[in-house]
């Protein structure tokens, strides 16, 4: 049955001191909307409770965020849009960016806000275990006056929290200091955005010597309320990783969680995924080490002894001495940004370059390649090459009229992709005019860039 809309009291103070009177005044009475997001979904199915309802969308004071020396203060009515956008945010913090890119829709994010995801208190909330990880203080406000509570403590159990009648969170604290660790999140759902979680993780690492200096794993959608692994971080810190400790890890995340059986997932699927989710941040802040032991050699050679050394990875000339300008770069996230944004401004020239040292599809030879381009056009063009003669006798005929019809050779991102499923995209890609296959073949060659980088980066 839906709600009827004179059974319900609507105000919208100018103040955030017009508010926390309002609260003072009726302990409990007025429930603080801002988005609505959920509460409207509770109101559309006539099963809000509260009957008085009081508006904070409009708030100035909610919707700052403040950069300061040591910590960055996020306004409880800013939304998720206002954090994926915020350049600190984006840099600084980028498991509560990403977090704020895979809540809902374009729709939702453009409504839905920090605060009101960590008082609506769902276990499965993607911000949530970001800002267990990231140690976030919370400011609450009353007319009392202020009070910062971690908001490790804020939550106590399903649906309950450390928050008075009278108060609201005002702002998000999170301290400048994790510039130098490995960020990690993922969210195991139907889809990434516009589904709820069945298991989300946000975690950080830093290496020292090989050895785990600090650890940090949270996950949502696994207990009652978001959770911090700290019985798994103890157990792995300090400590190199191998394989044994990260059989060890997954075993412990697996055992240290919650989870229940509902209607998305089941307590056993989420307790493997959890495991599974921990052995890979595990893997992954390895091999950042190396990544960053890789770049640091290579932000000390000189321009030219740079630019050799990645011109493999795409095979244009401009684009390898663009690259070598943009150092220092320190991590894999920031090589793969600078690849795209060069790329993306280079001439049809430049782009022909990169082109031509391709062999073609189902060749192992030809093109302009070094050594380790023909190493990785092999491991790229693995299910070409065992395909029978058949299938190579096709693909040649389309590689030849292919290149009558556009002047250069076929490029596609093979990894992964069978002679058939090549053989599709080559016809598909004939009906297009010159331009867009340009556009086309140069977003292919982006894509293969962005592989060969993350190979480079292994050393």
């Amino acid at each position: 049955m839906r709600s009827n809309p004179a059974d319900y009291d609507l105000v919208a103070p100018d103040s955030l001191q017009a508010v926390i009177s309002l609260l003072a005044e009726e302990p409990g009475k007025w429930l603080p909307i801002a988005g609505g997001t959920d509460v409207m979904v509770q109101y559309a199915a006539g099963k809000l409770p509260s009957r008085k309802l009081v508006s904070i969308w409009n708030l100035r004071e909610l919707r700052r965020i403040e950069v300061l020396e040591d910590e960055i203060q996020i306004g409880a009515g800013c939304t998720y849009t206002d954090l994926h956008e915020h350049a600190t945010i984006n840099a600084e913090f980028p498991l509560l960016a990403n977090a704020a890119r895979w809540t809902g829709g374009i729709a939702n994010q453009n409504r839905g806000t920090l605060g009101g995801n960590i008082v609506n208190a769902s276990p499965a909330a993607d911000s949530l275990p970001a800002l267990l990880v990231y140690e976030a203080e919370l400011i609450l406000v009353s007319v009392r006056g202020e009070r910062r509570l971690p908001y490790v403590a804020f939550h106590t159990g399903y649906k309950k929290m450390q928050l008075a009648s009278d108060e609201l969170i005002r702002a998000v604290c999170l301290s400048k200091r994790y510039s130098e660790y490995f960020p990690y999140t993922r969210k195991v759902g139907a889809r990434n955005a516009q589904a709820i979680s069945k298991v989300c993780i946000a975690a950080l690492g830093r290496l020292t010597e090989n050895a785990i200096e600090d650890i940090r794993i949270a996950l949502g959608s696994v207990a009652p309320i978001p959770l911090r692994l700290v019985k798994t971080e103890q157990l792995i810190k300090g400590k190199s990783i191998d394989p044994p400790l990260i059989i060890s890890a997954k075993k412990m995340a697996a055992a240290e969680i919650q989870p229940i059986d509902d209607m998305r997932s089941t307590a056993d699927y989420r307790a493997v995924v959890a495991g599974n989710l921990a052995a890979e941040f595990l893997e992954k802040l390895q091999a950042s080490s190396t990544a960053r032991e890789v770049l640091a050699r290579w932000n000390q050679l000189s321009p030219e002894e740079a630019s050799n050394s990645i011109l493999p990875c795409c095979g244009s000339s401009a684009w390898a001495e663009a690259m070598a300008r943009r150092r220092p770069i320190l991590d894999e996230t920031s090589l793969l940004t600078a690849s795209d944004e060069i790329w993306g401004s280079l001439t049809t020239s430049d782009w022909m370059e990169a082109f031509r040292s391709h062999p073609r599809i189902g060749e192992s030879k030809g093109g302009t390649t070094a050594l380790r381009q023909v190493a990785w056009s092999k491991e790229e063009q693995q299910n070409v090459t065992t395909a029978g003669q058949e299938a190579k006798a096709a693909l040649a005929r389309a590689n030849r009229e292919y290149e009558q019809r556009f002047g250069h050779i076929f490029i596609v991102c093979a990894t992964g992709k069978s002679p058939t499923e090549i053989l599709q995209i080559l016809e598909r890609r004939m009906r297009n005019d010159k331009e867009t296959e340009l556009r086309e073949a140069a977003e292919q060659q982006r894509q293969i860039t962005n592989i060969r980088l993350k190979k480079w980066l292994k050393g």
